[in-house]
């Protein structure tokens, strides 16, 4: 099994937990890739969600096996066999746990921002992670949840190695693990997309966690304020959902293509968005094919079905709006934008973020033009990859 994403692996294993929908629990993410899929987690059980600070206590000359780990509240648990084993001085094991206490202060003033933990006492913790290579952090952190008071602990994770699994079935209560392949070899390797999570992203994701908004529209029936909101955008075969918001004052709006399972509920490019609307550009993330569409590979890679439905949402944009478009494309919607583009030359702007522009068609490639291109060159919008 294979995920497009954090977000994509999220929501499968929120799938599975949903059965913990209603209990006392917390959701609690490992930074920072397992926060994207905490998020997801989350808000389907309905649960607050928080970060679990804990830092691996790292043999020096050799930082992968675990002597211990350190979390907040003064928290330390301590492997004493592998202390034993590698004959480690007490001075030694000082300096290394000082040294992670300081990453832990400067992670919970970056990510909490002010905020208190969430209390775990006599609830059961959701302890969430991208993945499970050796899993010493993940064994760390059911240990930790447990000495901060929590009653059961449940490890949910999209993908670990087989043998990893096996084993951390005896640091938690129970483990939920979607895939765990016997030949493993990395975590980013059960992700198309694995890029790495800023700080920024798990402070975002944490504050829109801890401030829901009152009502959360999900349909056009649900009358969002004016300028935000879901909403759905015809096209000549079926209706779009996207999620729309003009600022006021908005002097643009930026179209986010996306592709290969992405969606307007992606936390990296929802944050990307939301750092536009605070520059005043309008935003329009635009789900390029139904639910029923996605389950069909071949459609994520249509790129001229997708190209003309991004050409229906801008004439949607430009009815509604009467802004300059410009093109934010990610994955396989970078070709769709960039077809798009290059029959229209009122784009004023095509991003790529790690895209896939080489499955655009060379003739329409011939005709979008990068910023330094000569002034003689034709007017066609311009590609930032």
């Amino acid at each position: 099994m294979r995920f497009e994403d954090r977000t994509d692996a999220g929501r499968r294993l929120a799938h599975v937990l949903r059965r913990l929908r209603g209990q006392d629990a917390v959701v609690v993410g490992l930074p920072r890739g397992g926060i994207p899929v905490a998020f997801e987690v989350a808000r389907e059980l309905g649960a607050p969600l928080d970060v679990l600070l804990v830092r691996k206590l790292g043999v020096p000359w050799q930082p992968e096996l675990a002597f211990g780990a350190v979390a907040e509240h003064g928290v330390v648990v301590l492997n004493e066999d592998v202390i034993e084993q590698t004959g480690l001085g007490a001075a030694q094991r000082q300096n290394v746990e000082q040294a992670q206490r300081a990453e832990l202060r400067r992670q919970s003033d970056c990510f909490r921002r002010g905020r208190a933990p969430v209390p775990l006492t006599g609830r059961t913790a959701v302890v969430v992670d991208d993945g499970l290579a050796t899993g010493a952090t993940a064994e760390a952190a059911c240990q930790v949840v447990r000495l901060l008071g929590a009653t059961r602990v449940v490890l949910a994770v999209p993908v670990g190695a087989e043998h990893t699994v096996d084993r951390l079935r005896g640091a938690a209560d129970q483990v939920v693990c979607l895939s765990s392949p016997r030949f493993f070899g990395s975590v980013g390797a059960w992700y198309r997309d694995f890029t790495q999570v800023p700080d920024a992203e798990v402070a975002d994701l944490l504050h829109r966690a801890a401030h829901p908004p009152a009502s959360s529209p999900v349909s056009p029936a649900a009358h969002p304020p004016p300028g935000t909101g879901d909403i759905e955008i015809p096209t000549r075969h079926v209706r779009l959902t996207a999620r729309f918001v003009r600022p006021a004052g908005a002097t643009a709006v930026v179209v986010f293509a996306h592709g290969s399972g992405s969606s307007r509920h992606s936390p990296r490019n929802r944050y990307v968005a939301e750092v536009l609307n605070r520059a005043g550009f309008g935003t329009l993330l635009l789900d390029l094919l139904t639910e029923d569409e996605e389950h069909d590979r071949h459609n994520v890679f249509d790129i001229v079905l997708l190209a003309g439905r991004l050409r229906a949402a801008t004439t949607w944009v430009r009815r509604e709006t009467a802004l300059p478009v410009c093109y934010f494309g990610a994955s396989t919607g970078a070709a769709a934008a960039l077809e798009a583009a290059a029959g229209d030359p009122d784009v004023r702007a095509v991003v790529s973020r790690g895209g896939r522009p080489d499955l655009a068609a060379p003739a329409a490639l011939a005709h979008v033009r990068a910023p330094h291109c000569s002034s003689s060159a034709p007017s066609t919008p311009g590609c930032c990859a």
